[in-house]
């Protein structure tokens, strides 16, 4: 709403919105495939954007890191439920969306920054992804809404066994410390990002 005029703009119809949705995170994953054909072109140049814990100069690689994977079998693991997840969240609202993707990228890097294993390197968008699970499975209760409680049941009941892998520290194959921070992460945002009824 318009402090000056009191006009609310009305909400854009569903399927302009899906549209919208669906374009940005084609082209999200896109992205990513590409930096993937660079890194690999290259000889894995872009691997130095993961995460090395407890460095100061890493700190600036908080963000970029969650573009970067490594090899093609990693990028591929993340495409599927990235695309899913991320058209569920931003069919809601791309700006929101686009606030929530962000705050869960930033609190997944720093909370790999600290707690990560010495010398290790943390890339990928896993930590997104297991962010954007926690967001929509707390989504609809947050903002009450039933077709978002919905979404987040059937989203909890086709990928939460994955999920529950995922954050396991016997799991020494992927970054368990990235899982869970993104998963936090998504939980968070849709506290704060959510819906004023």
């Amino acid at each position: 709403m318009s402090a000056l005029t009191g006009y609310t703009a009305p909400e854009r119809p569903a399927g302009e919105r899906a549209r919208a949705a669906a374009k940005l995170m084609a082209g999200w994953v896109a992205l990513l495939w590409l930096l993937e054909i660079v890194d690999a072109a290259t000889g894995h140049a872009l691997d130095g954007f993961g995460i090395e814990p407890r460095r100061a100069a890493e700190l600036l690689d908080v963000v970029p890191a969650s573009f970067i994977h490594f090899g093609f079998g990693h990028v591929a693991s993340n495409s599927v439920p990235l695309l899913v997840f991320g058209f569920l969240a931003a069919v809601g609202g791309i700006r929101r969306f686009l606030a929530v993707a962000a705050t869960i990228i930033v609190v997944d890097g720093l909370g790999v920054w600290l707690v990560a294993p010495e010398y290790s390197n943390t890339a990928g968008a896993s930590g997104l992804v297991f962010g954007l699970f926690g967001y929509l499975l707390v989504r609809g209760f947050v903002d009450r809404r039933v077709l978002d409680m919905a979404v987040g049941l059937v989203v909890g009941a086709i990928w939460g066994s994955t999920i529950l892998l995922g954050l396991s520290p016997a799991n020494t194959s992927v970054s368990w410390q990235g899982h869970l921070f993104g998963l936090v992460a998504g939980v968070a945002a849709a506290f704060a990002f959510r819906r004023r009824l």
